[in-house]
């Protein structure tokens, strides 16, 4: 059920995702204090987690 789609040049998979509906609901709430899509805070998030594992890997 992965699709390639277009957005700003960058080729992106669509993903299932199936959350809880209280973790939805915090989601939904921050991305709603941040200004952002729900897709777009779950995308963020997940970002800023890789970016992170990279930052301990290279460290050890």
């Amino acid at each position: 059920m992965e699709k390639n789609t277009t957005e700003k040049g960058k080729a992106k998979k669509q993903v299932p995702l199936r959350l809880s509906q209280s973790l939805y609901n915090e989601i939904a709430q921050w991305a709603e204090d941040d200004f952002r899509s729900m897709n777009g805070q779950i995308e963020y998030l997940l970002t800023e987690c890789v970016k992170y594992r990279k930052k301990k890997l290279n460290k050890e």
